[in-house]
């Protein structure tokens, strides 16, 4: 996915059915905390952050995602949802139908501002486009989180990200390793040339690399598929033309990673060449099923909502303000700590496998 916003906004954004086109372009639409740095950076207010605060109940927690009705952001919702009831809140969610409506998204954190809720969770579709009107919500006491895709850091309080971009690229060679015994040539099939976060992973998945544990491991080609399904589906025939013997590809882009896939599924090299990367369970369950892929990875989005819910209503509390080094009880998930320019990160991807898949629906 030239997917977890500036930095993965390209990753899933060719899909060829019209509901996964949907997923893959929010999916990983967001944004990585490596990639929303900024310079005016100042998250926190000024208030004292008091950890052992009750929990408010009777909140109104609004969540506002790129798109509603996209399955992605469904799930998330739900987790944010949920979170929120269990918290004695009251959660609603609104949005644009369209992932690239940013007028429609902007009007709606104005009408949310004007109904004086006490804190909403935003997916920006545009790290800039929002933040006139996320302060002038912050300004009426509005506590701002964002999730899945950032503002610019002073637009909100806090940023719940899926995962840092070291641990996307790092685990997933430690994936194909895992599948291929960490022996013979590899690839990778990115998105575009030019991805700033595609190469931000590629960066870590070789340094990775040079641990001791893959001295037998060679990466041998870095391809490039641009998120088009067709070209994605061509460069891993040509990867497989010029390197006959690849042990395994890793594809960080879920258009690329089913296009690998639907390629793979209908050659020779079905269970010979290993696959992983970032996909969405619904694309790549058959293939997984078939014995195609042993398994990938890719954040729970419901988790991911409930976090962002959990940081909402931790800071319309008091417990925290957004600023680094302050700690917070997330129910069950356990504890987080707020990192630099007011980032959680939500943790490791979860690996999707046969013993798994058919627990996710996204």
């Amino acid at each position: 996915m030239s997917a977890p916003a500036p930095a993965l906004r390209r990753a899933c954004l060719a899909l060829a059915a019209v509901t996964s086109l949907a997923l893959a372009a929010t999916a990983c639409g967001g944004t990585t905390k490596d990639s929303a740095k900024d310079d005016d950076a100042g998250t926190s207010s000024h208030a004292k952050a008091d950890p052992g605060a009750a929990t408010k109940k009777g909140l109104k927690v609004a969540f506002l995602p790129k798109q509603v009705n996209n399955p992605y952001f469904t799930t998330a919702d739900k987790g944010g949802e949920k979170a929120v009831t269990e918290l004695g809140s009251t959660y609603k969610e609104t949005g644009p139908n369209s992932a690239t409506d940013t007028s429609g998204q902007v009007s709606y954190v104005n009408t949310l501002t004007q109904q004086q809720v006490d804190a909403m969770a935003v997916s920006a579709q545009d790290p800039g486009a929002l933040c006139t009107a996320l302060k002038q919500a912050m300004k009426n006491g509005i506590k701002v989180v964002t999730y899945d895709s950032d503002t610019k850091p002073e637009c909100r309080n806090a940023f719940v990200s899926q995962a840092s971009a070291e641990a996307l690229g790092r685990t997933q060679v430690q994936l194909l390793g895992e599948q291929t015994g960490y022996k013979g040539e590899i690839a990778i099939l990115s998105a575009a040339q030019t991805a700033t976060n595609q190469n931000t992973w590629i960066d870590f998945m070789k340094d990775e690399l040079k641990k001791p544990k893959y001295k037998d491991m060679k990466l041998v080609k870095v391809a490039y598929g641009n998120d088009d399904a067709q070209q994605s589906f061509q460069q891993t025939q040509g990867l497989l033309q010029e390197h006959p013997e690849l042990a395994g590809i890793i594809s960080p882009t879920t258009v690329g990673i089913k296009a690998a896939a639907q390629y793979l599924s209908g050659s020779k090299y079905k269970g010979k060449v290993a696959l992983t990367g970032l996909g969405t369970p619904n694309d790549m369950r058959k293939y997984v099923k078939n014995g195609t892929v042993e398994g990938f990875e890719l954040w729970d989005p419901a988790k991911l909502g409930e976090l962002a819910a959990r940081t909402a209503v931790a800071l319309s509390s008091g417990q925290i303000t957004g600023k680094e080094g302050e700690t917070f009880k997330a129910g069950a998930m356990g504890t987080f700590t707020i990192g630099k320019d007011g980032v959680i990160d939500l943790g490791k991807p979860t690996v999707f496998d046969r013993k798994n898949i058919d627990d996710y629906h996204f």
